[in-house]
C-alpha cells in the first residue's frame, strides 16, 4: 500500500492482497472485474490477436497493478490534488525498478466524465515529460483503438486516470506536440544528440484532426511488440 502525503489517497496492490483491496470500496470488484474479463481477454473487435492490454496483463502478474478509489463526486481541483499524490507515488514505485508498473486511480463517484479529460489534458504534458504515460478511462470514452477505430478501449465501466511508463506503441498517442515526441524519443532513442531529437519531433509533429487519428497513425505490425 502507497499513501499520497496531500489527500490521503490510497493505492493497493491489487493482485497481491486482493481482499483487502475489494473491501476498500464497493466498487473495487467492479475494476477488478473489467480488468479481469475485458482487458485480459481477447475482443473480436480487438483487430489483432492476443489480450485488449498485454501491458496489465504483465503488471498484474508481477503484482505490479496499483488502484485506489476516491470517493465522492471530486472536483476538479480535488482531482488534480488526487493526481499530485499518484505521480508521486508511482514515481516511488517505479523508482523500485518495476518497469512494468501502473497506477490506476478511480473516481467511482464521479458524474461529469467531462473533469476527467479535463485533467487528463491538462497533466499530460507534465506526465510525458517524465517518460510515463497518463491514460483516461471512462464510460463512453470514444478514444479509437490502434487497430481498430470502432473499438473503443478506454470505454470502461468506472472513471479512472492510469499511470504506466511510456513504450514503443505510444507514438500515435504523442503527435500533436513535438515535445510529446521530443519526450519519447528522449526515452526510447536516448543516444540521439538532444538537436536531433528536437529536429525529429519537430518535423514528425502533426496538426489538426489528424493528429486524433490514432488508429492510421500506428506505425508498428501485429508482429512488433511494445517495449
Amino acid at each position: 500500500m502507497v499513501s499520497g502525503t496531500r489527500t490521503a489517497t490510497l493505492w493497493w496492490d491489487m493482485y497481491g492482497d486482493e481482499k483487502r483491496w475489494h473491501d476498500c470500496h464497493p466498487d473495487a470488484r467492479v475494476l477488478t472485474d473489467w480488468i479481469d474479463s475485458h482487458l485480459m481477454t481477447p475482443h473480436p473487435d480487438l483487430g489483432r490477436d492476443g489480450p485488449v492490454c498485454p501491458f496489465v496483463q504483465h503488471s498484474a502478474a508481477r503484482h505490479a497493478l496499483w488502484a485506489a478509489m476516491v470517493s465522492g463526486e471530486a472536483t476538479v481541483a480535488a482531482m488534480h490534488s488526487v493526481i499530485d499524490d499518484a505521480i508521486d507515488a508511482y514515481g516511488e514505485l517505479v523508482g523500485d525498478g518495476r518497469t512494468n508498473t501502473a497506477l490506476v486511480t478511480v473516481f467511482p463517484g464521479l458524474t461529469d466524465c467531462g473533469r476527467i479529460d479535463d485533467v487528463h489534458r491538462a497533466r499530460k504534458t507534465e506526465v510525458v515529460r517524465r517518460g510515463w504515460m497518463l491514460g483516461q478511462f471512462y464510460p463512453g470514452c470514444m478514444v479509437p483503438g490502434l487497430w481498430n477505430r470502432q473499438f473503443h478501449p478506454l470505454d470502461a465501466p468506472l472513471p479512472m486516470l492510469v499511470l504506466r511508463p511510456m513504450m514503443s506503441t505510444d507514438f500515435p498517442f504523442l503527435v500533436a506536440r513535438a515535445e510529446w515526441l521530443y519526450a519519447y524519443l528522449t526515452r526510447l532513442a536516448p543516444n540521439l544528440p538532444r538537436r536531433l531529437r528536437w529536429e525529429i519531433a519537430e518535423r514528425m509533429r502533426i496538426t489538426g484532426p489528424e493528429a486524433a487519428d490514432i488508429t492510421a497513425l500506428r506505425a508498428h505490425a501485429p508482429g512488433e511488440h511494445a517495449s
